[in-house]
C-alpha cells in the first residue's frame, strides 16, 4: 500500500490526495486522517498519542484491524478485520465548551447521517449512543474525556459501525451490518471518510446552534420514542414510555409518573 510506514502498526496513505480533500483550515476534524493496519484499541492508541504530543485536535485514526476494541461499561467491541469502521477522533472543543452530552449527541447524529443514507429510515439512535436498524444494533460510540483539574481538556471519540461483516459472535445475536441490510459490499475507507465529513459538520453545529435544536434533532431519531419499553433498574424490571433525552444526557420516560435516568442507571430488557 502507498506510504507504508516501517512501524507494522501504522500506515498513512499520504499519496492519496482524496483522503485529505476535506481537511481545510475550516474543518474541526479530519486532519490528519491516519490508517492503522492493526492496533489493540483505537481509543487507547489515540489517548497515548495525545499524551505524547504526537497528534492534536482533529486527528482521525481508522483501524483496519482492532484486536481489543472497547465498548460501553467495560465491554469489548468485536469487529472482523477489514470489514467494519473502527475509528477514533481526538477533539478539543473551545469557545464555548458545550455540555459533554452534546458532543455525544452530535456524534450519534453523524453516525445516523451516514447509516441512514444507505440503510433508510429504519435507522434510529438508541439512548445514550448506539446506532440501531429496526431492533438490531449496527454501531456504538464510546467517548472518553481527558480533564485538566476540573476543566474538560480533550475528548477521544470512538466509533464502531458494522459495514461488511455478516457473521457475528453468539453474544451479539442482534448485531446487523450495512451489507446485510443492503446486500452491497462497501469500501471501508471511503465510508470512514464520509463519516468524518458528517462528524465535522455536526461538531461545527454544536458551536453555532442552540443546544435545544441539537437535542430536538437527536430526539427526532430516538429509538422507541413514544413506545412502551421494559427497563431494568437494579433488580426491578418495569414498563415505561420513552419521551425524550435532555441536553444533560438524561433519558425522560413516563408511566404513572415522569422518570429521569442518567447513563448507567438502567438497562434495556
Amino acid at each position: 500500500m502507498q506510504g507504508f510506514n516501517k512501524n507494522p502498526l501504522i500506515f498513512v496513505m499520504t499519496k492519496n490526495s482524496n483522503l485529505f480533500s476535506y481537511t481545510s483550515s475550516n474543518h474541526v476534524v479530519g486532519r490528519p486522517f491516519i490508517i492503522l493496519s492493526q492496533v489493540e484499541s483505537t481509543n487507547n492508541y489515540a489517548m497515548a498519542k495525545l499524551h505524547a504530543g504526537v497528534i492534536g485536535s482533529g486527528a482521525c485514526l481508522l483501524a483496519i484491524c482492532q484486536t481489543a476494541g472497547k465498548g460501553q461499561r467495560g465491554r469489548s467491541w468485536q469487529a472482523k478485520p477489514g470489514e467494519n469502521i473502527t475509528l477514533s477522533v481526538a477533539l478539543q472543543l473551545q469557545n464555548p465548551q458545550p455540555r459533554p452530552f452534546l458532543l455525544s449527541a452530535a456524534t450519534a447524529l453523524a453516525c445516523y447521517d451516514l447509516f441512514q443514507h444507505y440503510a433508510g429510515d429504519q435507522v434510529k439512535i438508541k439512548w445514550p449512543n448506539d446506532l440501531y436498524w429496526n431492533d438490531r444494533k449496527a454501531g456504538g460510540i464510546l467517548i472518553e474525556n481527558i480533564y485538566s483539574g476540573h476543566a474538560w481538556s480533550y475528548s477521544v471519540i470512538g466509533i464502531g459501525i458494522n459495514i461488511n461483516q455478516t457473521h457475528f459472535p453468539p453474544d451479539a445475536p442482534k448485531a446487523v451490518s450495512l451489507k446485510q441490510i443492503t446486500g452491497n459490499t462497501f469500501d471501508i475507507v471511503t465510508l470512514a471518510r464520509q463519516l468524518v465529513e458528517r462528524l465535522d459538520s455536526r461538531i461545527q453545529w454544536i458551536r453555532d446552534t442552540d443546544p435545544e435544536k441539537i437535542m430536538e434533532a437527536y430526539c427526532d431519531h430516538l429509538y422507541k420514542k413514544g413506545e412502551t419499553v421494559r427497563l431494568r433498574q437494579g433488580n426491578i424490571v418495569f414498563e415505561t414510555v420513552i419521551q425524550r433525552v435532555e441536553a444533560s444526557g438524561e433519558l425522560i420516560a413516563c408511566d404513572a409518573m415522569e422518570r429521569r435516568f442518567s447513563f448507567g442507571e438502567i438497562e434495556w430488557v
